[in-house]
């Protein structure tokens, strides 16, 4: 069997890295299309973090159509926790200032589109980019 990630998975960009920006408001991506792959890995690349007082957090969405409604995720569709994703001054993220890191979340379930936001308690500056993994084709290899 070969050792071969390359060719059995593909990228999507879901935010270059950028500034949170408005408080509350945060950044999420495009609706990543599922069709095709049996699962999806979602990559959080989190900037230095200067702000002590600073908490991020992540919220993962599904839906049917890229113009529906999309649901929040339960915790049973998800590898790893939302929490855990995110970054800041609580036991279950990284305590105090961060420098330069990466979380993942994994969805597994079965809806077809899902997004990735997310949001910082502050007004912050903060570069963030998420990058969405898809992984087990149906098809191999994926094209590039």
């Amino acid at each position: 069997m070969k050792r071969d990630l390359h060719n059995n998975i593909a990228v999507k960009r879901g935010i270059s890295a950028v500034a949170i920006g408005t408080t509350g408001t945060g950044k999420t991506t495009p609706a990543i299309d599922t069709a095709g792959y049996q699962a999806i890995e979602f990559l959080i690349n989190y900037g230095t973090v200067t702000a002590t007082n600073a908490v991020f957090t992540a919220l993962l969405t599904e839906g049917d159509t890229t113009g529906g409604s999309f649901t929040s995720v339960a915790d049973a569709d998800m590898l790893g926790l939302e929490a855990n994703v995110g970054l800041g001054a609580t036991a279950s993220r990284v305590s105090g200032v961060s420098k330069n890191c990466v979380k993942r979340l994994g969805y597994i379930g079965f809806k077809r589109y899902v997004k990735l936001k997310v949001s910082s308690t502050i007004t912050a500056g903060t570069p963030i980019g998420i990058d969405a993994i898809l992984g087990r084709p149906q098809n191999a290899p994926v094209a590039t």
